[in-house]
């Protein structure tokens, strides 16, 4: 501590935390950048899949640092936490120091998107997991949170209650079993205790204590912005490189290199618009030889070329990109890049806001010829065909963005470092 009466140095701001954020429409192998990173400290988590030693670990709650026994693993007060997939996920990977804040939000089972949209007639392509109506309970302040569920539990079963009925109010067919799911809730209450503290505080700590390694694991990506994003066909959050400082607390001036993580292509889970789409061969081969079927829907995910217009990508602030997968696109013939959008003939240098703009929108392509070669075994740029080099330099020069990463494989072994 600075001693009475001198004055604080200007220059004493804490310790810095990487951010790793997705750039696209998520799934773009985030947990293998966390997992190379290999930090002390993990704050956040969001839906992974990270192989190590031919094993394969599926993160939906759980941060992808949960597998380094070295570190401590901190889901921030920005995630909404289905507590039954956060006990069953906890068992499956083996939990080793998980810390939940007590500021983070429950998703009520019970509460999911299928009763809105049955009654509203509507399909927005989310999980239907109950995400959306918790974040709602949230910004309506009748939300519940972790400190809730751990206080005076009679005063969380009125609050409980209180929530129950204001969505059957909004949607007279759902039904909720009250005081199965408050005998569920009580036995939970107890499992959970153990992991939780304020995560605030324990920020705080973390950044102007001893000297850490700290990385910050986003969930989603930046087209799936509730802000940024393809709305309304996003996420309930802010996944840019914001919603590292309001879902964790940490001030802008702790924030130090943020990653991106791109496939070499590009997918979507679910409907909005996605002008790079390919319905034919192409978008065929990518999902089947790219295992293309999300960790937390099961659903297949939409398929096509890397877009490099996608505004985001400025949005978000990033220091350098992993690219991701190149393996997969080592079987065609030739690969195409979106480089520009044209609206009624006339090129326009943003992208659109309006979904059904987007929608209209043609794209500009820049065509390069395939490699035709295995890339899986490279462990260096110059394993690399010269090709392949062509096509990783173009999206680095067009985005303006450097490259840090090429991924050519699961494991953790298959990332090139570029510098």
């Amino acid at each position: 501590p600075t001693a009475a009466g001198q004055k604080r140095p200007r220059n004493d701001g804490g310790n810095k935390v990487t951010v790793v954020l997705g750039a696209q429409w998520g799934d773009e192998g985030k947990g293998k950048v966390v997992d190379l990173w290999r930090p002390r400290q993990i704050m956040s988590g969001g839906n992974n899949t990270v192989v190590v030693d031919a094993k394969e670990y599926d993160f939906h709650l759980l941060p992808s640092g949960i597998i380094n026994p070295k570190s401590i693993s901190l889901i921030g007060n920005g995630v909404v936490i289905h507590l039954p997939g956060l006990f069953e996920e906890c068992e499956k990977n083996e939990k080793k120091r998980l810390i939940v804040s007590d500021r983070a939000h429950i998703v009520v089972d019970g509460l999911q998107e299928t009763e809105r949209q049955a009654q509203e007639g509507k399909n927005i392509g989310t999980t239907k997991k109950g995400i959306g109506p918790a974040y709602s309970s949230k910004a309506s302040r009748t939300g519940l949170r972790v400190c809730d569920l751990l206080g005076d539990f009679k005063d969380f079963s009125t609050k409980f209650k209180n929530l129950v009925h204001q969505y059957q109010t909004m949607y007279p067919s759902l039904v909720v079993d009250e005081e199965g799911q408050l005998k569920k809730l009580t036995e939970y209450a107890e499992r959970l205790r153990p992991m939780v503290r304020d995560g605030v505080y324990y920020m705080y700590e973390a950044l102007h204590g001893a000297p850490k390694n700290i990385l910050v694991e986003g969930a989603n990506a930046a087209l799936l912005d509730i802000d940024f994003g393809t709305y309304p066909f996003v996420t309930s959050s802010n996944c840019t490189v914001g919603g590292a400082c309001t879902g964790l607390g940490i001030p802008p001036l702790n924030v130090g290199d943020v990653f991106g993580v791109s496939k070499a292509y590009t997918t979507r889970v679910g409907i909005g618009a996605f002008p790079t789409e390919q319905l034919n061969a192409t978008g065929d081969l990518l999902q089947s030889k790219g295992h293309e079927v999300g960790v937390t829907t099961g659903r297949k995910r939409r398929c096509g070329p890397t877009n490099n217009k996608v505004g985001p990508l400025i949005y978000l602030c990033l220091h350098s990109i992993a690219l991701t997968k190149l393996d997969i696109l080592d079987v065609l013939d030739e690969i195409k890049v979106g480089v520009a959008y044209k609206l009624n003939g006339k090129r326009i240098p943003h992208f659109p806001a309006n979904m059904d703009v987007l929608q209209k929108v043609e794209v500009e392509y820049e065509t390069f010829p395939g490699w035709k070669a295995d890339t899986s075994a490279a462990r260096k740029w110059s394993d690399l065909p010269a090709k392949a080099q062509n096509y990783i330099r173009f999206i680095e020069n067009d985005i303006g963005v450097p490259i840090k990463w090429v991924g050519v494989g699961k494991s953790r072994e298959c990332m090139i470092q570029m510098f």
